[in-house]
């Protein structure tokens, strides 16, 4: 299987992630990670069709704003937490708590 690319916490970039933030369906994605902890993609409520859900995956993946853990077939999504509290202190916790 084709490994993903995930930056490490060096490449982490504001405008990336702040972009990524910007789509309220990957603020409500993040929002659910948030609340519900480590989840498989198939956990992630929402309407959209597959393809749709795979592609916001995708860039908040790329913009570092979570892991995605592959065992097996499943996928396991988290968010990255230390990693973006040790390059921009307090950005994801003030962005949650106004969702």
């Amino acid at each position: 299987m084709k490994e993903l690319f995930q930056p490490n916490k060096d490449q982490l970039n504001l405008t990336t992630i702040l972009c990524a933030l910007g789509d309220p369906i990957r603020l409500n994605i993040v929002k659910q990670l948030s609340d519900m902890g480590e989840i498989t993609c198939s956990g992630v409520g929402s309407v959209l069709p597959r393809p749709a859900l795979s592609h916001h995956f995708k860039v908040l993946r790329e913009s570092g704003i979570i892991h995605v853990r592959i065992e097996g077939k499943q996928r396991f999504l988290s968010i990255r937490y230390n990693d973006l509290e040790k390059r921009f202190p307090g950005l994801l916790e003030t962005i949650l708590k106004c969702v």
